[in-house]
């Protein structure tokens, strides 16, 4: 079940990125709902919000990968566009090796942004469709004039040879090549965190392979701390130190890959794993009936736990009291009032 919490955050001075009860909400114009207020009439119309992330923590150690897995709707894009301030979340707190980024303005958070790079889930759109290679891989360097000329390096690291493919435009690649080209982009700032906003989802199987690969490759080569985002959980479980399940804005499941897959204790986490096509699936992975149903809706979520509503275990006190993050086993964290018995 969906829940808030502290517990599973580590010590400051262990980890590089620490976030900690991070909110992002959006407008949603007026809806039909009306406050009741003094006087003759229905009152002014009540203005809505989408609740896209709801008291999310999580932090990172340098040279970890965490990966961020849920449902399309459930936050992690949002939360991830918050770690750099795009946009900045309406409270929470976001440090970056100890620096406050939610407190920095102007010039101050520009520099930081450097040290913060993002890849894309489309490659192709999120490239200037009118500008050769070496120009959008070389933006970043021209704007922060920093010494010397690092395209074809960068170019050559992630498998493209830079006499064919420096000169050329992105409608001349493919999807894949088209997301090495924004992988380059990032890398080239040196930045000590990426995060990659479902990097693979748009590919094909085989293409997305070798893209998770490049990335293994690269973490090592550059010292890179990774954010991995997927709806797919059994992506994120073969690039990712800990996974990380979200639900409609909030945590669900904290724990090391291996150990979430085959000992997954929340019931949302173990309708993912039921979901991973039969061939992919661990063997230990539970048979488990698939939930029904769609989410709620984000401007009016449910009261208590987000998940009761298409829960198989839920009770009345899932609707009255919210869970928290608890340990349930080594490095292995739980929000859910009656979770699963398979330990």
């Amino acid at each position: 079940m969906a829940g808030s919490g502290n517990a599973h955050l580590r010590p400051r001075d262990e980890v590089l990125l620490r976030v900690e009860d991070l909110v992002v909400e959006f407008p949603a114009g007026r809806g039909s709902v009306r406050d009741p207020s003094p006087g003759p009439g229905l009152g002014r119309a009540r203005r809505r919000t989408v609740s896209a992330v709801a008291g999310v923590s999580f932090d990172l150690r340098r040279g970890e990968t965490l990966g961020i897995v849920g449902e399309s709707g459930c936050g992690k894009s949002s939360a991830a566009r918050a770690l750099v301030q795009l946009p900045k979340p309406r409270s929470g707190s976001v440090l970056l090796d100890g620096e406050e980024l939610t407190a920095l303005r102007g010039e101050a958070l520009r520099r930081t942004r450097r040290r913060l790079q993002m890849i894309f889930q489309d490659p192709i759109s999120s490239l200037n469709p009118r500008r050769r290679v070496r120009d959008i891989v070389g933006e970043g360097p021209r704007v922060w004039r920093l010494p010397g000329d690092r395209v074809d390096e960068v170019l050559e690291a992630v498998g493209l040879d830079p006499r064919t493919a420096a000169e050329r435009r992105p409608h001349e690649f493919s999807g894949g090549q088209c997301q090495r080209i924004s992988i380059a982009r990032a890398l080239i700032l040196e930045p000590e965190v990426v995060i990659c906003d479902e990097p693979v989802s748009a590919l094909d199987v085989s293409v997305q392979a070798q893209i998770l690969n490049l990335l293994e490759d690269l973490k090592a080569r550059y010292e890179l701390t990774l954010v991995f985002i997927a709806h797919d959980l059994a992506v994120v479980k073969n690039v990712s130190d800990r996974v990380m399940v979200m639900y409609l804005g909030k945590v669900c499941e904290l724990a090391p890959g291996e150990d979430l897959i085959s000992r997954p204790a929340h019931p949302y986490t173990r309708a993912l794993i039921a979901s991973i096509p039969s061939s992919a699936r661990p063997l230990s992975a539970p048979a488990e009936t698939l939930i029904a149903g769609e989410p709620p809706s984000p401007v009016d979520p449910p009261s208590g736990c987000r998940f009761r509503t298409r829960c198989p275990r839920a009770t009345d006190r899932c609707a009255q009291e919210e869970p928290q993050i608890r340990q349930i086993g080594e490095d292995h964290w739980l929000a859910c009032h009656n979770p699963a018995q398979n330990r």
